[in-house]
């Protein structure tokens, strides 16, 4: 039995005089007697009191009753806790038995969720929410404001403001002082209501800037102490030459706290509209994003109508019909150690998300990815303990990529369309498997590390170099012969040990060991070859060394290098030419590949013999995080690597070295990076060959300045084939962008990619920023002059528009 509020021992007020005549008062609520199945719990809460008493300190305090009254002095106020919240005012009274507060004179309420509300009256009902308040203001968590002459609450679910201004806004600047919000809603009446999780107003006036820009008679959005809410997002305009002015309008359904719908129709003056959907599901383990569009419409774009040669600009052309795009995956991982997930991509026009201005339709989603302007479809599984892995997966790839051969020309085909690239060349990888697996503890005092992988790879159509080795790709023309198909599987142990010597050396010994089988079958059928069945090994041997040195050069600033060594001996490579080269033809050579036993990042090329390797790095540190680095290091092998040359696309009788490992010394490898203070930064990576020209570049700086000020220049150089050509893959990019502020919130925004080898800019930005802490705008002109664009170049304007609580032009 609960024992009586009323009794001698509860409900005691204890005061005594502090410096200031400040009185404390702890006191112990109760609520009406009544039986109770449990005694009352006495851990404290999250304010340090236990449940059922109350902090109050005050310059006077007194007790009538079941009413405690309490007063500051002049402009001294109370401070009353609670229940977890917290009252301040210049005069309290609490009704222990209904649980009722009452305040005035700058009153300030912190409820349990951090809410703030301030007022010159307040009454409190004993749930903790305002009933009555005069001069009402809050400030929700998320930073948003929302103030009132009068707030009552009318029903358990429904608060009534009059006279009221709602902004996502700060009303106060850095140094406290009054601001004007960038945006804000002033309406006659506004009514919150929890149960629709919803702020109704009524003659609402939209206010940019203090300045009125639009009435409504009705509005309502969601509460900002919601996460998610059914309504409409921000609009997102455009225009582009071939659509004309687009409107996109997205709609939010949120189904339940696991499941929403996105519905979002592009609205074209001269095309029909395009209808975007997007349903997101949550489950117990795991999450289902599915994204879709549709239209019924013909093409358009730059065609020639009449076949006269010359194409007309932005016209429509070809069958009205159906034309869509799919962008899905899912990722679910149950308890344990398995986790399985799948994407599926498809998209009825090759062009479709360049006319129609699609977001973000490249998404890395699954387990493998596609690089850009390629979609993957895949299902995957896999297994992960801490000393195991195992993933199965299968995928295929669907290409908008243009052909290579007629990537830098107009080249169309007799319907008068570009020429993309052919997804029968490309393969479908069903099965493909990962695995490794390490032993519990060490094993003859290192880490042994055991790895397998199996493939098989199917293609539809003939692909020559550099799949197929320059020894069998055919002389004579290759139209009609078959794609060539491919199974491998793997076997690799390494063991490796690090012991580090008494001035410091480290000496890491390692042996690595590794087996392939190849089945082989669809090589032309002029070198009278059927399915071939390959085997081949590998064993290496080697030790890295490395020894890091410090010194302090300066007060504050130290220097470290750290010189490395490899010396390694494997059995002769086995390359032989049957084997298709799948998944070894590009590879990065940088720092932590050059010390690899195996540099290539797949298995289908590997390097055999003695091999030497150099490299040092130096980093200097200075100031409390600034620093720079600088790393050079380049590899010696005994013996040339021939198997390593490929042809080059437009002269197929000539080789040239693509990774640039094929000549008994490799390429220089230079890679640094460097930050001179917490507003600069920048790094770089270049490989270089024995006669000093850069086959590999890449560098960014990015820096700011101001408060907001910023931008970023990079650049990236690819001149590995020496052969001009309509197939020569080399390229050339420098990208830049950034904003500066101008007066104010007021600033310009740029960027651009330009192809130095093509001696382009292929695409372009240059706008217009407003921008504060709750409000961005941007409006600006665009050109998309990309390769991959079949109706040629694309430009128009752009507007992008980001409120806080009310969101931006996206999703």
């Amino acid at each position: 039995m609960q024992r009586d509020r009323r009794a001698p021992d509860s409900g005691v007020l204890r005061h005594r005089l502090l410096a200031g005549a400040a009185v404390i008062a702890l006191l112990a609520l109760a609520g009406a007697a009544r039986a109770q199945d449990a005694p009352v719990p006495s851990t404290p809460g999250a304010d340090g009191l236990t449940p059922g008493s109350v902090y109050i300190e005050a310059d006077a305090a007194g007790r009538d009753g079941d009413v405690i009254t309490a007063e500051g002095a002049g402009s001294d106020r109370v401070l009353a806790r609670f229940r977890n919240a917290t009252l301040r005012a210049g005069a309290i009274s609490y009704d222990l038995r209904q649980g009722i507060a009452t305040a005035d004179r700058q009153v300030e309420f912190t409820d349990p969720e951090g809410n703030v509300v301030f007022a010159s009256h307040l009454e409190l009902d004993s749930d903790l929410r305002a009933g009555v308040a005069v001069d009402f203001a809050t400030r929700f968590r998320n930073g948003a404001n929302l103030m009132a002459a009068t707030a009552v609450r009318r029903s358990v679910n429904v608060n009534e403001l009059n006279y009221a201004i709602f902004t996502p806004c700060p009303i106060c600047d850095d140094e406290g002082n009054a601001r004007q919000p960038s945006v804000s809603i002033q309406a006659e009446k506004v009514v919150q209501n929890e149960e629709l999780r919803a702020i109704l107003y009524r003659n609402a006036v939209f206010r940019v800037g203090g300045v009125p820009v639009f009435y409504l008679p009705f509005f309502a959005h969601p509460d900002p102490t919601v996460e998610r809410a059914s309504g409409f997002l921000v609009p997102i305009p455009s225009y582009d030459e071939g659509r004309g002015l687009s409107l996109e309008v997205p709609y939010l359904r949120v189904v339940s706290p696991s499941e929403d719908w996105l519905i979002s129709p592009q609205l074209n003056t001269d095309v029909a509209p395009l209808l975007n959907l997007q349903w997101r599901r949550r489950f117990a383990d795991g999450t289902v994003v599915a994204r879709g569009g549709y239209t019924y419409e013909r093409n358009f774009g730059d065609f020639d109508l009449d076949g006269d040669g010359d194409r007309e600009s932005n016209v429509k052309f070809g069958d009205r019909t159906s034309r869509s795009y799919i962008l899905s995956h899912g990722r679910f991982d149950p308890q344990g150690p398995w986790r399985w997930g799948f994407t599926v991509e498809q998209v009825s026009d090759k062009t479709l998300f360049d006319r129609y201005d699609v977001r973000d339709p490249y998404q890395d989603n699954g387990l493998y990815y596609g690089d850009q302007r390629r979609l993957i479809s895949q299902i995957y599984v896999e297994r992960q303990t801490a000393r195991s892995y195992i993933s199965v997966a299968a995928f295929s790839i669907q290409s908008l990529r243009l052909d290579p051969a007629f990537a830098d020309t107009d080249f169309r085909d007799p319907q008068g369309f570009k020429v993309f690239e052919n997804e029968g060349q490309l393969p479908l990888a069903a099965p493909l498997i990962e695995a490794r697996w390490e032993p519990d503890g060490p094993v003859f005092g290192g880490r042994l590390r055991l790895r397998g992988s199996a493939v098989s790879l199917a293609r539809d159509d003939y692909v020559g170099g550099p799949v197929l080795r320059p020894e069998i790709i055919p002389a004579g023309p290759t139209l009609g012969l078959p794609g060539i198909d491919s199974r491998r599987v793997s076997g690799q142990a390494e063991w490796r040990r690090t012991l580090i010597s008494a001035s410091g050396v480290r000496w890491e010994p390692f042996i690595d060991v590794r087996a392939d089988l190849y089945s082989v079958d669809d090589l032309p059928p002029m070198l009278g070859l059927e399915e071939e069945a390959i085997s081949r090994g590998r064993a290496t041997a080697g030790l890295d060394i490395s020894y890091p040195l410090f010194r302090q050069v300066a007060p504050g600033a130290d220097l470290i290098l750290e010189p490395t060594a490899q010396l390694s001996a494997s059995t002769t490579s086995d390359l032989d030419p049957r084997i298709p080269v799948e998944d070894s033809q590009t590879l990065e050579l940088d720092e932590s590949s050059l010390f690899r036993t195996d540099r290539f990042p797949g298995h289908d090329l590997y390097e055999g013999g003695a091999r030497l390797t150099l490299g040092a790095r130096a980093t200097l540190r200075w100031d409390q995080g600034r620093q720079a680095s600088l790393f050079i290091g380049r590899s010696y092998r005994a013996d040339e690597e021939p198997a390593f040359l490929t042809p080059v696309p437009d002269a197929p009788t000539q080789l040239y070295d693509p990774f640039g490992l094929a000549a008994q010394s490799s390429d220089w490898v230079v890679q640094g990076s460097f930050s001179p203070s917490d507003r600069i930064r920048g790094w770089g990576h270049a490989t270089i060959d024995a006669s000093g020209e850069i086959r590999r570049a890449e560098a960014a700086v990015d820096g700011r300045w101001g408060r907001r000020n910023l931008a970023t220049v990079s650049y990236i150089l690819d001149q590995s084939n020496p052969v001009p050509g309509p197939l020569n893959r080399n390229y050339e990019f420098v990208q830049l962008s950034g904003q500066q502020f101008v007066y104010g919130n007021w600033g310009v925004t740029a960027s651009g990619i330009a192809d130095l080898e093509r001696d382009i800019i292929t695409r372009s930005e240059v706008g217009l920023l407003f921008d504060d802490d709750c409000f961005r705008f941007e409006i600006g002109y665009r050109r998309d002059n990309t390769r991959v664009r079949p109706t040629g170049p694309s430009e128009g304007i752009y507007v992008r528009l980001n409120l806080a609580t009310f969101g931006g032009t996206g999703y």
